[in-house]
């Protein structure tokens, strides 16, 4: 969950098992419905050979990292909804990520500038969001922020203000122009967030390369390139430059 749609190799690899026991296992994931294979695209021209096999975490093994409460939770964001309409769903969002902001925000200043992204994923991680930190598509192309894991994914699938609320914190905690590029409610297999690169910040609209981000972000996710819905724009950038 933590990497991604990722080989059997690389499995391999990091857990330090023989390739049989890594099939063993991953055969047993696939007939619980746990995972499902993918193919992995190939940007550019081709080698000999198939594209390597790709195996991901599906919404069934999501759910046994416990989605608490989901359907409580969308019932009574509904009732919000209809009560007090969508700017109080917004509200509620925004006050909820509020103390995560809290929280992380000694962690994250503590860090150096350059470390600051890691830190974040490092925090995330500690609340169970299975987050890493990697280099953007090309030099100078700032940092990607991924989430593996979301617990509120179901809701946020039809509340995306959540994801919003999410974004305008990182934005805020990294001192940085963020986008979201892609989200596990809306169908991506990671939820990635591009960290603009210092060199760029202070750049025309301050805006990511979108068309490269995007590619390289479904290349993470294991899917064609998409666009990630969201209430009010496009794609949603915030942290000093628009939101």
């Amino acid at each position: 969950m933590e990497n991604g749609p990722v080989t059997a190799a690389a499995l391999g690899s990091t857990l330090g098992l023989t390739p049989a026991a890594v099939r063993r296992h991953l055969d047993h994931l696939l007939d619980e419905g746990m995972i499902e294979t993918r193919k992995a695209r190939v940007y550019g021209s081709r080698g000999r050979g198939r594209p390597a096999k790709l195996f991901a975490i599906t919404d069934a093994g999501r759910s046994a990292f416990e989605h608490a409460y989901d359907d409580l939770a969308a019932s009574a964001l509904r009732f919000l909804a209809e009560r007090a309409g969508p700017g109080a769903v917004t509200e509620f969002a925004r006050r909820q990520v509020a103390d995560l902001e809290r929280r992380y925000q000694p962690v994250v200043q503590a860090a150096p500038l350059a470390d600051r992204v890691k830190a974040l994923a490092q925090a995330l991680s500690a609340d169970g969001y299975a987050a890493s930190a990697a280099a953007g598509p090309g030099p100078g192309a700032g940092e990607q922020l991924c989430q593996h894991h979301c617990p509120v994914a179901h809701v946020a699938t039809e509340y995306p203000q959540l994801c919003e609320a999410e974004t305008e914190a990182f934005g805020r905690l990294l001192g940085a122009p963020v986008q979201r590029l892609a989200t596990i409610a809306h169908g991506d297999g990671i939820c990635t967030t591009h960290v603009t690169a210092p060199s760029l910040r202070g750049g025309p609209g301050g805006r990511p390369p979108g068309l490269a981000l995007r590619a390289a972000a479904s290349a993470r996710a294991g899917h064609g390139t998409r666009s990630t819905p969201t209430t009010n724009t496009e794609a949603t950038e915030v942290g000093g430059l628009s939101a």
